[in-house]
């Protein structure tokens, strides 16, 4: 790989492949490069960790926090490096993101409190989790898909269980888009992405990825059961909120 971001990169993959899904992408050599490629953003992951543990800083000792797209283990120890006592389950659809994870995880001394599974959140165990976090992943699920992610996650939370999620969010007909896309160019280019991903970045936005609006995502979420979203992060087109499952 060059460097480039990978969402310009998946694009590219997706427009050759109708079947894709984002597993055929984060192969062993995206895997081993993944942290390193998204360097340029950790300002922005750094930002959003740290808001992240404020709002879980109440779960109960000995917690048990399921992460849907675990990737690398980045969210695992954004909280691990906090919270001495939680315990682990992350679930991610690449096996070559998750061998690089638990190597990591081992290495940092962390890995016998984590349990990784191969697959999506459906694979996972339908424990009742104290807390659950998907950073940067539903924009990954196609609109259609949403309920069903969004429900498995909510079956698999304790009552009181807590959600936090981030990812892509905008309104794409929105008057202000064309704006908020110029800024999310500069993001992209930050992290050296063509002139030609850049030109076609809001076709990626509007047809490659799953994109939708605050508005529909928090109705998606109220959908699933869970009360009311709190947005408690923004930083361009990344939105985050946290929710509670209902005692």
């Amino acid at each position: 790989m060059n460097g480039r971001s990978e969402l310009p990169m998946i694009q590219g993959i997706m427009n050759k492949h109708a079947s894709f899904r984002p597993s055929d992408f984060f192969n062993q050599e995206m895997a081993e490069a993944y942290d390193q490629r998204n360097a340029g953003l950790k300002p922005l992951s750094d930002c959003l960790h740290f808001q992240m543990r404020l709002v879980l800083s109440s779960l109960p000792e000995q917690a048990r926090v399921l992460c849907v797209g675990v990737g690398t283990g980045a969210d695992i120890f954004a909280l691990a490096s906090e919270r001495p006592d939680l315990s682990f389950v992350g679930v991610d659809p690449s096996a070559e993101m998750l061998e690089v994870a638990r190597h990591r995880l081992d290495e940092a001394g962390i890995g016998a409190r984590c349990e990784l599974v191969p697959g999506y959140v459906a694979d996972a165990p339908r424990d009742e989790f104290d807390a659950a976090v998907s950073l940067l992943v539903a924009h990954f699920v196609q609109r259609k898909d949403r309920p069903e992610f969004y429900r498995a996650i909510y079956d698999r939370l304790a009552p009181g269980g807590r959600f936090v999620s981030a990812e892509i969010s905008c309104d794409l007909d929105a008057p202000g888009f064309p704006e908020m896309l110029e800024d999310w160019k500069q993001v992209h280019a930050m992290m050296g992405a063509s002139e030609e991903s850049l030109a076609s970045l809001g076709e990626t936005l509007r047809h490659t990825l799953s994109v939708v609006g605050p508005a529909e995502t928090e109705a998606l979420w109220r959908e699933a059961g869970f009360a009311k979203p709190v947005p408690f992060y923004q930083a361009f087109m990344i939105r985050g909120w946290h929710t509670r499952k209902p005692a």
